[in-house]
């Protein structure tokens, strides 16, 4: 269904484009044209989301497939998305429903918030998830289903590319409780040409998210020849590090053949692992290799004294030693929601 958009602009009393101020692309649009994320439309002047309440997917998963692993670990998250994408990465996992609507289908089920917050209290999760593609351009949708999730006591996070305006974050602050941006790599020109957009913003809205009541965790997918070096990760970590803070969880995960990257080999697990050699020698306190089998990097350990204070194996959660989200040997803090 059609639905009045939030956070555009007309362009003057005698110009009928429109600019959407939901993403860092700032589209300008003209009247029956769409924006870059081919969801969004001017019809007449006014413009509007074509995906709310259009839900393409719905799932319960553990909060740690977000991934989050220091946001309520162990519960459940009611897991929902919509059609569409404003980047075009060419690896995308999910590239059969984030890329649907440049095909010119805008598919789904209609799911009203309050059916979905009711969906997740009914399946005993502790949150809902906005995922699988990109929150931002289904804002309307998830911002509506967040309240009706907080109404019922349940937490809200974003799982995102990070291209979001400042405008969005501020609509967020109070109802978005929790976010892992995806942090591509330390250069522009791997957005441009990858993904489709620019580095700035996302660097931008990383610190800003930091400043914000939403905690925030940060991915980086390592692909064979594009974003490996060390120095280029190294770049990565020490921003974390300098401008978002230490206790910031840095999660590298490892890359698959997908999409149109299908002929790039998996990740090596050495280069991984350099990687989170890289992290921790740059001081960030949690670092986690993600979809690498047998590693021993999944667990959560104290900062300060290197105990397990969460044990991990996947997504499955073993031993906890904390006493009242402190590590129970020397009583460190460990930084998080709901770490008790």
């Amino acid at each position: 269904m059609r639905h009045e958009a939030i956070l555009w602009e007309r362009l003057g009393p005698d110009d009928a484009r429109v600019r959407c101020n939901l993403c860092a692309h700032r589209c300008v649009i003209p009247p029956g044209k769409l924006g870059a994320c081919c969801v969004r439309e001017n019809v007449d002047g006014t413009l509007v989301t074509l995906v709310y309440d259009r839900t393409i997917a719905q799932h319960v998963d553990p909060i740690e497939k977000k991934p989050l692993f220091h946001f309520l670990p162990g519960t459940t998250a009611f897991s929902i998305a919509t059609p569409g994408c404003n980047f075009r990465c060419a690896f995308c996992q999910n590239w059969e429903i984030s890329q649907m609507p440049r095909g010119g289908e805008v598919m789904g089920q209609p799911l009203t918030p309050a059916a979905v917050a009711r969906a997740a209290a009914r399946h005993g999760c502790a949150s809902v998830a906005y995922t699988y593609t990109e929150p931002t351009i289904f804002a309307e949708y998830a911002l509506d289903c967040a309240r009706e999730a907080h109404a019922l006591g349940l937490k809200n996070v974003f799982v995102s590319n990070g291209y979001m305006t400042p405008e969005l974050i501020g609509l967020m602050d109070g109802l978005i409780d929790g976010i892992n941006v995806d942090l591509k790599a330390g250069r522009g020109e791997f957005y441009h040409r990858i993904s489709g957009g620019a580095l700035q913003p996302v660097l931008d809205n990383l610190k800003l998210l930091r400043q914000r009541n939403i905690w925030l965790e940060v991915t980086t997918l390592v692909i064979p020849g594009l974003n490996d070096s060390d120095e280029e990760l190294r770049w990565v970590a020490q921003f974390l590090h300098d401008e978002v803070g230490p206790d910031t969880p840095w999660h590298i995960s490892r890359f698959f053949p997908q999409y149109r990257m299908a002929d790039v080999p998996p990740t090596p697990g050495h280069v991984l692992r350099a990687a989170y050699d890289i992290g921790r020698q740059v001081g960030l306190h949690y670092v986690y290799v993600g979809n690498l089998a047998g590693n021993d990097t999944e667990s959560t350990r104290c900062p300060q004294c290197g105990a397990v204070v969460i044990e991990r194996s996947g997504y499955r959660i073993g031993a906890r030693r904390l006493v009242a989200g402190r590590c129970a040997r020397c009583g460190t803090a460990i930084a998080g929601v709901g770490m008790a």
